[in-house]
């Protein structure tokens, strides 16, 4: 269905996320990959969607001068909020270790936001999920860490992966945002710029 409305359209995703790419297959879009470098830093003085706002929006600035009149850029971005701080990518098994350890037994937020930006027009849009953890082992974050490796994901961990599996008691919201693009609404935001 939007193969069909956007096929005048130059959909670009700037995103290396594997999971983000198959989503965009998955909505029936035909779309290229362009990756830009970012330094993903924020200013310290950001809440909540605030980060997630500002960091999809940084990524869409390098393209800002070349983008033609037929093209939507898509950059997007997944912070886990919890005890009122941003957990991004952890930067090694300690420290994400430290993470799980510290979501276990607990409920947190995955927030991600997705910049949609066009030669005339910038729109973003996120979306909130709470989700809640059982009480992990050392034991078991250990082996989740060791077997999948969980460094390009924020909050370390992946919900479709054999942690999610054991570990999520409860999820409101959309499932597909905790796995880092709530399709939903890219499906709306998509048709609606289009329209």
């Amino acid at each position: 269905m939007l193969k069909n409305l956007t096929s005048d359209y130059n959909i670009i995703l700037a995103s290396g996320s594997p999971r983000r790419q198959q989503f965009f297959k998955e909505l029936g879009l035909d779309f290229s990959i362009v990756l830009k470098p970012v330094k993903e830093e924020y200013p310290k003085r950001l809440r909540h969607f605030e980060i997630s706002d500002y960091l999809s929006q940084l990524k869409a600035l390098p393209f800002k001068d070349e983008l033609e009149d037929n093209s939507i850029l898509i950059t997007s971005d997944t912070i886990v909020w919890h005890n009122k701080k941003a957990l991004g990518k952890p930067k090694s098994e300690i420290d994400a270790f430290n993470m799980l350890s510290s979501l276990s037994g607990t409920s947190h937020e995955v927030i991600t936001s997705v910049c949609f930006t066009t030669k005339t027009l910038q729109k973003t849009v996120n979306a909130t999920t709470k989700v809640t953890f059982k009480n992990l082992t050392e034991e078991e974050i250990r082996y989740y860490i060791s077997e999948y490796q969980p460094f390009d994901k924020a909050g370390a961990y992946g919900i479709q992966e054999w942690i999610g599996q054991i570990a999520v008691t409860k999820i409101e919201g959309s499932y597909f945002n905790v796995m880092g693009l709530p399709t939903h609404l890219v499906y709306k935001t998509l048709k609606g710029l289009i329209s």
